[in-house]
């Protein structure tokens, strides 16, 4: 029977062809066209539904707000798709078609007349009349179309791209480590050249043609990855994860009175399907309430291959590790939401404070723009991640003999703390902005108050420091949740980042909020008005800090606490191929 079972593992494994490196331009090349299709457009989004379609700055940054929530809440239901029916080709080769329609939708409302209102000033003297809801209706269904692209891009991308090199080689292992710099790398590439020259066009030069090329493009982005489909590694969906996931839940709760075995690694019931491609993980005493769900009573009947005749009432011992991966990954995932927080600072308030510093270039008298500075961020990253990826971590590599030189919880912890230096930094160079903008004003900005004489580029250091943050936390995030995720949950670990930057949105607006009404009454003043020379953004720069300070502890606790995927316990030294067969379970 033992022979019989092992035919159709032996069969199919010399169908995977592993072609890593060969796959990287087409998968690398799709995502670098995506965001170049879509970054730049989505962040001079504001502009455009304000000075093309007339909207109100409130009801525009609503939609928009809106429209990011949507966006990055959709990974979850694309990755629940991707894992359960469609599997990662599929699920990309329809998103990016999805967004490149999104894309085409956009480009018409704004080179099409009929599809946008007419314009305030030139087109219509009379008035400024906003779009009909038929215009409203073409223009929400390309975004919506948008929606569906990123929310089937976002969560499986990096795992279709990891899963060309093969994991069970060095090569393959040094493969995937090394994909994740560089697909982090190119994300930042392209974001740098969209919020630079496809902005300018954009906003300079034509809506039409700034949309246009993006939509171009977006569709070099889709015959580039459909040009690989020859050589690309298609792993089939095993199921859905979630419905696994609550299988156990409540197999647990049902069994919940029964008493643990003393040995749980030789008792609970195992069944490993012929052929899975899901790594077998050994048994783990962390969360051993669990437990319970795989342990198989007299009213649990098998079935022929030897599963379990009712999966909810009885749960193998590797649905139960699976589940306790993702419950060990989410306290990480918590803390990496609360580090966020530092990222937006410096996505939102410095280009506030670029508009109080002396922007001016030199005696050239051309202003950077206040926005502009952002790629400081960008910059620095991207010359960070090639010496980190092919000096550092190769030299980290022979003195501690680890893949990637260091952890991947190692390298979020040094970019955690590259962030709290990055705060107090911030910090300290506000209270230098507002000092010398109250003594020493250059100019007077309408509707924010006097300039600083000091200059913009103090904003610099800042920016470069969160840009190495990001190359270490960001870029081990990303890896992490790949990797300590089982492998038919990979979409979803995808997912967990992109959820992240929406937790911490929606955690910076609270926490904007509850600053802003606290001190609306106290002495010093509210922190937060439009006029930052009337305000305390230092003092709010330092409140971030000692969060950020907060989170770092949380963090250490929660790293010594994790135990990686695939780690034998502590207790008991034991692998699961070690265990007895499902059939001689009592």
């Amino acid at each position: 029977m033992e022979k019989n079972e092992l035919k159709p593992i032996t069969a199919e494994e010399p169908k995977i062809n592993y072609r890593g490196v060969r796959a990287m331009p087409f998968v690398i090349g799709n995502e670098t066209f995506e965001k170049l299709g879509t970054i730049g457009t989505l962040t001079n989004l504001l502009v455009y539904l304000t000075t093309v379609f007339n909207m109100k700055s409130i009801t525009a940054t609503t939609l928009i707000n809106v429209f990011n929530g949507t966006t990055n809440l959709a990974t979850l239901l694309g990755a629940f798709l991707c894992d359960t029916y469609f599997g990662r080709y599929k699920t990309l080769g329809f998103a990016s078609v999805a967004s490149f329609l999104g894309m085409l939708a956009l480009t018409f409302t704004a080179g099409i007349a009929k599809l946008h209102p007419p314009h305030c000033e030139t087109e219509d003297p009379g008035g400024c009349h906003g779009a009909t809801p038929w215009q409203l209706a073409f223009l929400l269904g390309g975004l919506g179309f948008l929606v569906v692209g990123a929310g089937g891009i976002r969560p499986c991308n990096l795992a279709f791209g990891a899963e060309q090199f093969n994991p069970n080689t060095e090569s393959g292992k040094r493969g995937i480590s090394s994909f994740f710099n560089w697909y982090y790398f190119t994300f930042t590439f392209a974001m740098m050249v969209s919020l630079t020259i496809i902005v300018y066009v954009q906003s300079d030069v034509s809506w039409t043609w700034g949309l246009a090329i993006p939509t171009f493009l977006m569709f070099l982005s889709c015959a580039l990855f459909f040009m690989g489909s020859r050589i690309y590694v298609k792993l089939k969906p095993e199921g859905s994860p979630f419905l696994n996931i609550l299988r156990v839940i409540v197999v647990t709760v049902k069994k919940r009175k029964l008493k643990l075995p003393e040995q749980p690694w030789l008792s609970l019931f195992n069944h490993i399907p012929p052929g899975s491609i899901i790594s077998e993980l050994p048994y783990t005493d962390q969360f051993r309430f669990v437990d319970k769900a795989a342990i198989r009573t007299p009213e649990d009947q098998l079935n022929s291959d030897g599963s379990a005749a009712n999966p909810w009432r009885l749960c193998s011992m590797q649905q139960v590790e699976q589940v306790k991966c993702l419950m060990r990954v989410i306290p990480i995932w918590v803390s990496a939401s609360i580090y966020y927080v530092a990222l937006l600072q410096q996505q939102i308030y410095v280009v506030f404070q670029a508009l109080q510093f002396d922007r001016r270039l030199g005696n050239t008298g051309f202003k950077i723009p206040a926005a502009s500075y952002t790629v400081f961020t960008m910059l620095g990253l991207t010359i960070w991640i090639p010496i980190y990826d092919r000096i550092i971590v190769p030299a980290l590599r022979r003195f501690t003999g680890k893949e990637g030189g260091i952890t991947v919880l190692q390298k979020m912890g040094v970019g955690m703390v590259i962030a709290i230096v990055t705060m107090l930094v911030s910090a300290i160079v506000e209270e230098r902005r507002r000092t010398l903008a109250l003594t020493m004003p250059v100019g007077i900005e309408p509707r924010r108050g006097a300039i600083s004489s000091l200059s913009g580029m103090w904003l610099v250091p800042q920016l470069t420091l969160i840009g190495f943050s990001e190359a270490f936390t960001v870029v081990a995030e990303v890896e992490f949740f790949y990797k300590q995720v089982p492998e038919n949950m990979r979409s979803i670990g995808g997912s967990l980042l992109f959820v992240s930057f929406a937790v911490s949105s929606y955690f910076n607006g609270f926490l904007v909020s509850i600053v802003h009404k606290t001190t609306s009454g106290a002495a010093s003043g509210d922190w937060l008005p439009e006029d930052l020379n009337k305000g305390r953004l230092d003092y709010f720069y330092y409140l971030v800090t000692a969060l950020q300070v907060l989170n770092f502890g949380y963090f250490i606790m929660c790293a010594k606490w994790y135990r990686y995927k695939g780690s034998v316990s502590n207790v008991q030294e034991v692998d699961v191929k070690k265990m007895p067969s499902e059939k001689s379970t009592v």
